[in-house]
């Protein structure tokens, strides 16, 4: 029970702290929160901006999460679904160590459609796989009952799971970045990130690589 209660305040843990990481990676849209209050010279339009790249974000990242969902009903698969998920996030970091360069699609979405905007640069840059193998382990903490009945009650009890995860990682990534958006706009200006500008690609892709062997990992641990 000690175990298992250290175990799931771990994998909560990382949710949180994978929203952050997203929240502070211009890559998920804050500077264009910053933007939209420059150009609309009106700082109200900043949690505007913010809050329609947070829907973006939480439903890029249900949109993941929900298929693996459906396949914990097979719970014989467990393990090897979860070693897959490891896997598949692995190819992701190695995909977007090997190609750098940006989905040239983002670049073709309307400034005003914030909400699309993050859908895509979330799914495009492999924001919601992060999430799964996380997820898996919250997951399997405690499924310890078998039988196709329990195997539906568990996947019900998920996809509360599914949405939950979601929303803590989107509000801890909308938090992140709005304290960043407010610190430029209000106080550094565009200037001082016209000349710190941070470039989180090689970080981001080798992160995918680690939380995808974390997840192998997990998967084997009760074995």
């Amino acid at each position: 029970m000690v175990d298992e209660l250290a175990s799931a305040t771990a994998l909560w843990g990382a949710v949180i702290f994978s929203g952050f990481y997203h929240g502070v990676n211009p890559g998920m849209g804050w500077p264009l929160a910053v933007s939209a209050a420059l150009m609309e010279r009106d700082p109200k339009a900043m949690p505007k901006a913010l809050a329609m790249l947070a829907l973006g974000h939480f439903l890029a990242m249900v949109g993941i999460l929900l298929p693996f969902t459906l396949m914990i009903m097979l719970i014989e698969w467990e393990v090897e679904i979860r070693i897959a998920a490891g896997l598949l996030v692995i190819a992701m970091g190695i995909y977007l160590l090997i190609n750098r360069r940006h989905p040239k699609f983002l670049a073709r979405v309307h400034p005003a459609r914030l909400a699309l905007w993050s859908f895509l640069a979330a799914m495009a840059h492999g924001a919601g796989l992060m999430l799964v193998p996380i997820y898996l382990g919250i997951c399997a903490i405690g499924a310890t009952e078998t039988g196709h009945l329990a195997a539906q009650n568990l996947m019900g009890d998920n996809i509360v799971t599914a949405f939950a995860v979601a929303a803590v990682h989107t509000f801890s990534m909308t938090i992140a970045g709005g304290v960043i958006a407010v610190v430029i706009y209000f106080w550094l200006g565009l200037k001082f990130l016209s000349r710190t500008w941070f470039n989180l690609d090689v970080v981001w892709a080798s992160s995918l690589i680690l939380v995808g062997a974390f997840g192998i990992y997990s998967a084997y641990m009760p074995h």
